[in-house]
């Protein structure tokens, strides 16, 4: 390609040659000041009709489709795409390969297009083997130890069958203070059962059918502040009876003692 382009910026020229001509025969078609003012600002040379036809120092360039026809432009990088080539005549910008989205050089890709991973420069249909193609980045990467998916050499965010996820790394069994999630299949973190303070004792009442006036209880009562987790400590009880002792004692407007009623102690 680098060859080519002499040649291409010569035609340009020649076109602008043959263009000039024929505008000195018609004065009335004749360009005035205002094109050169009208090209860009990197070109050293251009015309109206073919853009730039040479760069200043350390530009670049670059030929742009304008329907059929190519416009030369002049550019301080080149665009994605394409790589820049520098020589003592011409600096350049060359496209890349087909399968590249952008490139370094000619053989040298640095991103692909969908469906293809990058491996050492090459755009591939596929991972070689060991190495898990990552459809983000769309490049191959080396993963950890029992990782399917990973983005970065140590980060896995997939991990093989029967495999547990714990931090980007991939674990047979989920090490201390972790438990495993098997519809996830990540090692999370084991939380404990917590309970508030117990509650002020109930009123006292008779628990079942059981007759007497001693066979009352009272209940009191805790929350539970955090359930805990498959694997965590389970929570304590949080309801708890005792026996609460009744006294008898006459009922208002009897002096017989027949009258008798049941008070808490």
């Amino acid at each position: 390609m680098l060859i080519w382009v002499p040649f291409l910026i010569w035609i340009l020229h020649f076109m602008d040659l043959i263009n000039g001509q024929y505008f000195s025969r018609h004065p009335r078609h004749r360009r005035s000041s205002v094109v050169s003012r009208l090209c860009h600002a990197g070109c050293l040379t251009c015309s109206a009709l073919n853009g730039c036809l040479s760069c200043k120092p350390r530009l670049f360039f670059h030929l742009e489709h304008d329907g059929m026809r190519e416009r030369g432009t002049c550019l301080l990088s080149c665009p994605r795409g394409h790589y820049g080539t520098r020589s003592p005549h011409v600096n350049t910008c060359t496209k890349c390969r087909e399968d590249c989205v952008s490139c370094f050089n000619r053989n040298f890709c640095t991103h692909c297009h969908q469906g293809h991973y990058l491996y050492r420069g090459r755009c591939e249909d596929s991972c070689p083997e060991g190495l898990t193609p990552n459809t983000a980045l769309r490049e191959c990467n080396d993963c950890p130890v029992g990782c399917e998916v990973c983005v970065t050499r140590n980060t896995c965010t997939r991990c093989r069958a029967g495999l547990y996820l714990l931090h980007g790394q991939c674990h047979h069994t989920c090490p201390g203070w972790f438990e495993p999630d098997k519809q996830l299949m990540e090692c999370i973190s084991q939380v404990h059962c917590k309970v508030g303070e117990w509650g002020d004792w109930g009123l006292c009442f008779r628990r079942g059918r059981t007759r007497g006036y001693r066979n009352f209880e009272e209940v009191r009562r805790r929350e539970v502040l955090r359930h805990p987790t498959l694997y965590g400590d389970p929570c304590p009880k949080v309801k708890e009876w005792r026996k609460c002792v009744i006294k008898r004692r006459p009922s208002p407007g009897r002096s017989d003692g027949k009258g008798i009623r049941p008070t808490e102690h």
